[in-house]
């Protein structure tokens, strides 16, 4: 299984996925910031920053 990624659009909305999914929709000023933080950095600090970014999103009910 594949970590978190994300993809932005042209309108400056910012999807986050995990496995391939996606997880979280970033819109308006949370995508703004986040493009601006995520800028520059290495591999590790973007997929904890990612983490963060996704909040509390697993339960412990995912099949694995």
């Amino acid at each position: 299984m594949s970590g978190f990624g994300y993809r932005a659009t042209k309108d400056g909305t910012v999807f986050v996925s995990f496995g391939g999914r996606d997880v979280t929709t970033l819109r308006g000023d949370a995508a703004s910031r986040f493009a601006a933080r995520v800028e520059g950095l290495d591999e590790a600090a973007t997929q904890q920053l990612l983490a963060r970014v996704t909040g509390n999103f697993r339960r412990g009910n995912e099949r694995r």
